[in-house]
Protein backbone atom coordinates (compact mmCIF):
# COMPACT_ATOMS: atom_id res chain seq x y z
CA UNK A 1 0.00 0.00 0.00
CA UNK A 2 1.77 3.63 -0.70
CA UNK A 3 0.77 6.82 0.92
CA UNK A 4 -1.38 7.68 -2.39
CA UNK A 5 -3.73 4.74 -1.69
CA UNK A 6 -3.79 5.92 1.94
CA UNK A 7 -4.47 9.82 1.13
CA UNK A 8 -6.24 9.47 -1.84
CA UNK A 9 -5.49 13.58 -2.13
CA UNK A 10 -2.04 12.97 -2.88
CA UNK A 11 -2.61 12.21 -6.07
CA UNK A 12 -3.43 16.11 -7.11
CA UNK A 13 0.23 16.69 -6.54
CA UNK A 14 2.08 13.31 -6.66
CA UNK A 15 1.73 10.95 -9.28
CA UNK A 16 0.47 7.11 -7.99
CA UNK A 17 3.54 5.22 -8.39
CA UNK A 18 4.40 2.00 -10.38
CA UNK A 19 6.34 -0.89 -10.65
CA UNK A 20 9.08 -0.19 -12.30
CA UNK A 21 10.10 -3.70 -13.28
CA UNK A 22 6.95 -4.15 -14.75
CA UNK A 23 6.97 -1.38 -17.29
CA UNK A 24 8.39 -0.97 -20.28
CA UNK A 25 11.82 1.44 -20.75
CA UNK A 26 11.60 5.42 -19.58
CA UNK A 27 8.14 4.82 -18.22
CA UNK A 28 7.74 8.57 -16.20
CA UNK A 29 4.15 8.55 -14.47
CA UNK A 30 2.87 12.69 -14.14
CA UNK A 31 -0.29 13.58 -12.04
CA UNK A 32 -2.47 12.52 -15.17
CA UNK A 33 -0.52 11.04 -18.10
CA UNK A 34 2.26 7.88 -18.60
CA UNK A 35 5.23 8.28 -21.00
CA UNK A 36 6.50 5.33 -22.03
CA UNK A 37 10.09 5.80 -24.09
CA UNK A 38 9.54 10.18 -25.16
CA UNK A 39 5.99 9.12 -25.92
CA UNK A 40 2.85 10.51 -24.08
CA UNK A 41 0.41 7.62 -24.14
CA UNK A 42 -2.70 10.14 -23.94
CA UNK A 43 -1.47 11.88 -27.06
CA UNK A 44 -1.16 7.96 -28.37
CA UNK A 45 -4.42 7.47 -27.82
CA UNK A 46 -5.72 10.99 -29.46
CA UNK A 47 -3.57 9.90 -32.49
CA UNK A 48 -3.97 6.43 -32.73
CA UNK A 49 -7.87 5.87 -31.44
CA UNK A 50 -8.28 3.07 -28.53
CA UNK A 51 -7.17 0.56 -28.21
CA UNK A 52 -3.93 1.29 -29.27
CA UNK A 53 -0.48 -0.31 -28.64
CA UNK A 54 3.35 1.19 -27.54
CA UNK A 55 5.97 -1.64 -27.44
CA UNK A 56 9.62 -0.60 -26.42
CA UNK A 57 12.22 -2.70 -24.42
CA UNK A 58 11.54 -4.61 -20.92
CA UNK A 59 13.61 -3.26 -18.56
CA UNK A 60 15.97 -5.75 -16.31
CA UNK A 61 14.44 -6.92 -13.02
CA UNK A 62 16.40 -5.05 -10.32
CA UNK A 63 18.27 -2.73 -12.07
CA UNK A 64 16.42 0.43 -11.36
CA UNK A 65 15.05 0.72 -14.97
CA UNK A 66 17.95 -0.22 -17.13
CA UNK A 67 16.19 -1.45 -20.75
CA UNK A 68 17.24 -5.06 -21.07
CA UNK A 69 19.05 -5.39 -24.30
CA UNK A 70 16.84 -8.88 -25.82
CA UNK A 71 12.81 -8.45 -24.14
CA UNK A 72 10.44 -6.33 -24.96
CA UNK A 73 7.48 -4.81 -23.09
CA UNK A 74 4.09 -3.26 -23.52
CA UNK A 75 1.44 -0.96 -23.29
CA UNK A 76 -2.22 -1.22 -23.86
CA UNK A 77 -3.94 2.35 -23.79
CA UNK A 78 -7.62 1.43 -24.04
CA UNK A 79 -10.95 3.30 -23.24
CA UNK A 80 -13.64 2.73 -20.76
CA UNK A 81 -16.81 1.56 -22.51
CA UNK A 82 -18.68 0.88 -19.07
CA UNK A 83 -19.11 0.56 -15.26
CA UNK A 84 -21.36 -0.38 -13.24
CA UNK A 85 -21.47 -1.30 -9.33
CA UNK A 86 -21.84 -4.68 -8.49
CA UNK A 87 -24.00 -5.74 -5.44
CA UNK A 88 -20.81 -6.82 -3.86
CA UNK A 89 -19.89 -3.05 -3.79
CA UNK A 90 -16.97 -3.47 -6.32
CA UNK A 91 -16.98 -2.04 -9.82
CA UNK A 92 -17.46 -4.02 -13.04
CA UNK A 93 -15.50 -1.82 -15.95
CA UNK A 94 -16.09 -2.61 -19.20
CA UNK A 95 -12.69 -1.88 -21.91
CA UNK A 96 -12.58 -1.42 -25.58
CA UNK A 97 -9.22 -3.73 -26.08
CA UNK A 98 -8.74 -7.50 -26.11
CA UNK A 99 -6.19 -7.70 -23.19
CA UNK A 100 -3.34 -10.13 -23.79
CA UNK A 101 -2.33 -12.85 -21.54
CA UNK A 102 0.51 -11.26 -20.74
CA UNK A 103 -1.27 -8.13 -19.29
CA UNK A 104 -0.26 -7.16 -15.83
CA UNK A 105 -3.70 -5.64 -14.87
CA UNK A 106 -2.76 -5.04 -11.68
CA UNK A 107 -1.25 -2.47 -12.73
CA UNK A 108 -4.07 -0.72 -14.63
CA UNK A 109 -3.60 3.22 -14.40
CA UNK A 110 -6.46 5.78 -15.69
CA UNK A 111 -4.70 8.63 -17.46
CA UNK A 112 -6.16 11.86 -18.94
CA UNK A 113 -7.23 13.31 -16.21
CA UNK A 114 -6.51 13.66 -12.52
CA UNK A 115 -8.49 11.79 -9.38
CA UNK A 116 -8.44 12.15 -6.16
CA UNK A 117 -11.20 9.72 -5.29
CA UNK A 118 -10.02 6.55 -3.06
CA UNK A 119 -9.51 3.55 -4.44
CA UNK A 120 -12.04 0.47 -5.06
CA UNK A 121 -11.62 -3.07 -6.23
CA UNK A 122 -12.86 -3.71 -9.82
CA UNK A 123 -12.91 -6.49 -12.52
CA UNK A 124 -12.15 -5.33 -15.21
CA UNK A 125 -14.12 -6.98 -18.77
CA UNK A 126 -11.88 -7.03 -22.06
CA UNK A 127 -13.83 -6.55 -25.61
CA UNK A 128 -14.77 -9.91 -26.70
CA UNK A 129 -14.57 -11.63 -23.55
CA UNK A 130 -17.97 -11.93 -21.25
CA UNK A 131 -15.67 -12.83 -18.47
CA UNK A 132 -13.75 -10.41 -16.47
CA UNK A 133 -10.23 -10.90 -14.97
CA UNK A 134 -10.38 -13.84 -12.38
CA UNK A 135 -8.98 -11.18 -9.40
CA UNK A 136 -10.58 -7.96 -8.53
CA UNK A 137 -8.10 -5.04 -8.60
CA UNK A 138 -7.76 -1.45 -7.38
CA UNK A 139 -8.92 0.98 -9.40
CA UNK A 140 -10.28 4.78 -8.99
CA UNK A 141 -13.58 4.36 -7.34
CA UNK A 142 -14.83 7.63 -9.87
CA UNK A 143 -13.21 5.71 -12.88
CA UNK A 144 -16.23 6.62 -15.65
CA UNK A 145 -16.96 6.14 -19.57
CA UNK A 146 -14.44 7.45 -21.48
CA UNK A 147 -11.60 7.21 -19.12
CA UNK A 148 -8.14 6.27 -20.50
CA UNK A 149 -6.49 3.58 -19.20
CA UNK A 150 -3.53 1.75 -19.51
CA UNK A 151 -2.00 -1.65 -18.40
CA UNK A 152 1.72 -3.12 -19.10
CA UNK A 153 2.23 -6.27 -20.70
CA UNK A 154 5.66 -8.38 -20.41
CA UNK A 155 6.46 -9.08 -24.21
CA UNK A 156 5.11 -7.62 -27.33
CA UNK A 157 1.45 -7.10 -27.43
CA UNK A 158 0.78 -7.12 -31.26
CA UNK A 159 -2.67 -4.56 -32.02
CA UNK A 160 -4.06 -7.34 -34.39
CA UNK A 161 -4.31 -8.99 -31.47
CA UNK A 162 -5.81 -5.89 -28.62
CA UNK A 163 -8.15 -4.80 -31.10
CA UNK A 164 -10.81 -6.96 -32.22
CA UNK A 165 -11.90 -4.59 -35.27
CA UNK A 166 -8.23 -4.59 -36.65
CA UNK A 167 -7.67 -8.34 -37.01
CA UNK A 168 -5.90 -8.78 -40.08
CA UNK A 169 -5.55 -12.59 -39.64
CA UNK A 170 -8.40 -15.29 -40.94
CA UNK A 171 -8.82 -18.42 -40.06
CA UNK A 172 -8.02 -21.30 -42.26
CA UNK A 173 -10.12 -24.84 -42.42
CA UNK A 174 -7.69 -26.38 -40.50
CA UNK A 175 -8.30 -23.40 -37.87
CA UNK A 176 -4.27 -21.99 -38.36
CA UNK A 177 -3.62 -17.83 -39.15
CA UNK A 178 -3.35 -17.04 -42.07
CA UNK A 179 -3.24 -13.70 -43.59
CA UNK A 180 -6.15 -12.67 -45.92
CA UNK A 181 -4.75 -11.39 -49.03
CA UNK A 182 -8.19 -8.95 -49.18
CA UNK A 183 -6.46 -7.12 -46.06
CA UNK A 184 -3.36 -6.63 -47.99
CA UNK A 185 -5.26 -4.23 -50.66
CA UNK A 186 -4.42 -7.04 -53.36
Amino acid sequence: MTLTHILPSLRGSVPDPIGRDLWPEFTITTLSDVTVAGVSLSRLAKWCVTPCVHTAAAVVPGTGGMPSSDELASVVVSRVLEVVTAADGSLDVWIDARLPGSALVGELRMIGRTSTACHRRARVHDAGTSTPSPALEEVVSDIRVGDLVVVPCRGAALLREVDPARRHLVTTVDGSPAWSPAMCGR
